[in-house]
C-alpha cells in the first residue's frame, strides 16, 4: 500500500522499510485484539525518556497477559539504531508493539508464549511551536478496569477515543474532552488535560480510568520544579469552561494549547508556554 511516510520497522532480527506485512488472519492480535504498544519521539537529536517508554510497553505486554521478550536497554539502543536511518532533521514518531500470534486458553485468551515484537519508527512531524487546538465535550466515556484493560496502553482502546475525536471533528474541533463513568473530566482523545486559573495549575487525578502519560508527569514535576503550584484531583467539565487557560500534554506534540472550548475563545497561555519551553530545555539537556 502506498502513502505511508518514511518507515522503518524491525521484526525478526530485520529492518524493513516501508510497511512489512506482520499478521494474518489467524493471528490472535489481528482478530481478538492483544496487541499493546508505546509511543515516544526522536526530533532535533534527542529522545526524551526513551527508557520509560521501554519499560511501559513491556509492562503493558504484562497487563494484557502476554509476555514481553525484550529487554528496556536492548529496546532504547535498537531505537537509536533505527533513528539513525532517517534524516537528522525528521522528527520520528517510535513505536515499540507486542501482540500474542496464537490463540490461548479458550480461544478468546492469547497464548502468552506466542508474543512476537517489532520496533516501528516512521516520520511524523510534530505540531509548529505556535499551534494551537478547539475542544469540546464528548459524549462517550473511558471505560473502567472491570470493562477494559486500562492498565496498558492497549490497541483494543483506541477505537473508543477514536469515535470521540471523529465525532467532534465532525461538529467543527480538533479534540474532545472524555470523561470517566463517574462524569469526571479524564482526558482528551488523544492527550491528557491541563487547566491553569489564576496562575496555579489543575490536572485530572489519574484514576485507573486513563492513561498516566509519561509527558504528563515529566511536565508536572518541570511545572512543580519551575515553582508552579500542580493540584491532581477529580475535576468536573464546568472548571474548564471557566479556566483562563488550557493546554494539552502529550507523546505526539508534547505540549500543545488550548485556543477555544465550545464557543469560547481562549489565548494560549504563558503557563503552557512555560511548560513547552521547559519540556524543550529538559530534552536537550
Amino acid at each position: 500500500m502506498s502513502g505511508w511516510s518514511d518507515t522503518w520497522t524491525w521484526i525478526d532480527g530485520t529492518w524493513h522499510e516501508g510497511n512489512p506485512p506482520i499478521m494474518g488472519p489467524r493471528t490472535h492480535a489481528s482478530w481478538l485484539g492483544s496487541s499493546v504498544f508505546d509511543g515516544a519521539r526522536f526530533f532535533e537529536g534527542v529522545m526524551p525518556d526513551i527508557d520509560l517508554h521501554c519499560k511501559r510497553v513491556n509492562d503493558s505486554a504484562q497487563a494484557l497477559g502476554i509476555n514481553p521478550t525484550m529487554r528496556t536497554g536492548e529496546m532504547a539502543e535498537l531505537t537509536r539504531e533505527g533513528c539513525a536511518k532517517f534524516k537528522s532533521d525528521q522528527q520520528i514518531y517510535i513505536k515499540p508493539m507486542y501482540w500474542a500470534e496464537n490463540d490461548g486458553v479458550g480461544v478468546i485468551a492469547a497464548d502468552p508464549q506466542s508474543t512476537r515484537f517489532c520496533l516501528c519508527l516512521f516520520d511524523a512531524p510534530m505540531a509548529a511551536k505556535d499551534a494551537s487546538v478547539s475542544i469540546t465535550l464528548s459524549p462517550f466515556r473511558r471505560p473502567t478496569m472491570e470493562t477494559m484493560p486500562v492498565n496498558a496502553k492497549a490497541g483494543c482502546l483506541y477505537p473508543n477515543n477514536a469515535r470521540a475525536m471523529l465525532e467532534a471533528r465532525n461538529r467543527g474541533f480538533d479534540n474532545a474532552v472524555v470523561r470517566d463513568m463517574l462524569g469526571n473530566v479524564a482526558e482528551l482523545t488523544s492527550a491528557n488535560i491541563f487547566m491553569a486559573k489564576e496562575g496555579k495549575v489543575h490536572t485530572p487525578a489519574p484514576n485507573g480510568t486513563f492513561l498516566n502519560g509519561i509527558t504528563r508527569q515529566r511536565v508536572i514535576r518541570l511545572l512543580s520544579s519551575a515553582g508552579y503550584e500542580v493540584f491532581e484531583r477529580t475535576m468536573g467539565y464546568d472548571e474548564f469552561l471557566e479556566a483562563d487557560e488550557i493546554f494539552s500534554t502529550g507523546n505526539y506534540n508534547k505540549v500543545t494549547p488550548v485556543k477555544r472550548i465550545e464557543d469560547r475563545d481562549l489565548q494560549p497561555g504563558p503557563i503552557a508556554a512555560r511548560a513547552r519551553e521547559l519540556y524543550w530545555e529538559f530534552s536537550h539537556a
